[in-house]
């Protein structure tokens, strides 16, 4: 079975993007498996540090590491927004694929210390583990937000993006390009996009020369989306419009079988809801890197 670092470097010769998708039970992580094995392209799944105090941080790589295991399939586990090196250390023990370190919020130069010191230590424990770091401002939380932060303010510069990963070791980076955590209540009625600043990332690219990922991209014009690709993002997260899904597919259910109480009857549909979502996302970002017929 490819690691996630072959799975970035296939990624990145091809071209596309491997989407990365942020669950939170076992309705999310079943929909997104299953679209990654219909589609036949390499997937990552996220956790948040809330989602992994929901889920457990063993429970959730045990079932990740089942379905790569049993269906020979590269679904990789990402633990997602980890602010600190207790907690990061705990997701590389478990033996998550790789971890997002994300000391953004901090000053640049603590930033720099504070993730450098975690590269250290979690390749300490595992030296195949891949490590994110952050800089930028692309504001929080994966919900539907009243209104946008500001983001101008935030944005990261090529030479600041080289400074940080030539002095923090990451393998991977996410800057702020003009992404946002969440969506506005405009961009769910669909009346507006979120727009990125595609030149910025070609310079951060040729600048950096590593992996890139795009956190916040729900709700992002998909032309921009296929440009960010192009100018350099290997991975794009989506985690706002599956928990959208989730919740437009619950209701439905509900209203459908309003006398209905057995969840296994309940819960399909909405899988099939996040299952379009994530579907139409992979198609979007993996045109073209296929797993080998053999392996899925």
């Amino acid at each position: 079975m490819e690691t996630l670092r072959q799975a970035l470097e296939q990624a990145e010769t091809r071209k596309v993007a491997i989407g990365h998708f942020n669950v939170s039970d076992l309705v999310t992580l079943k929909a997104v498996f299953e679209s990654a094995r219909d589609s036949t392209v390499p997937v990552i799944v996220g956790v948040s540090e809330g989602e992994r105090q929901f889920m457990g941080v063993r429970q959730i790589a045990g079932m990740v590491r089942n379905l790569r295991e049993e269906y020979g399939f590269p679904i990789f586990l990402n633990a997602d927004h980890t602010h600190s090196l207790p907690s990061a250390m705990e997701a590389a023990n478990a033996g998550f694929d790789w971890i997002v370190f994300d000391a953004s919020s901090l000053p640049f130069e603590e930033n720099v210390r504070q993730t450098k010191a975690a590269v250290e230590s979690l390749k300490s424990i595992r030296p195949d583990i891949l490590v994110e770091g952050e800089i930028g401002d692309i504001g929080s939380g994966s919900e539907i937000h009243d209104a946008a932060p500001d983001l101008l303010k935030g944005l990261t510069s090529p030479a600041q993006a080289k400074q940080f990963v030539q002095e923090s070791g990451v393998d991977t980076l996410a800057p702020a390009v003009g992404n946002m955590h969440g969506l506005l209540k405009s961009m769910v009625d669909g009346d507006t996009k979120k727009r990125l600043d595609i030149e910025r990332i070609r310079a951060i690219k040729a600048a950096t020369r590593i992996f890139m990922t795009l956190h916040g991209a729900s709700g992002t014009d998909d032309n921009d989306l296929r440009q960010a690709i192009a100018a350099g993002m290997t991975v794009i997260h989506i985690n706002t419009e599956v928990r959208i899904a989730w919740r437009h597919g619950f209701e439905s259910a509900l209203a459908k079988q309003p006398n209905e109480i057995v969840p296994y009857k309940l819960l399909p549909q909405v899988v099939d809801s996040v299952k379009q979502v994530v579907t139409t996302r992979l198609a979007l970002f993996g045109g073209g890197q296929r797993v080998h017929p053999a392996s899925a």
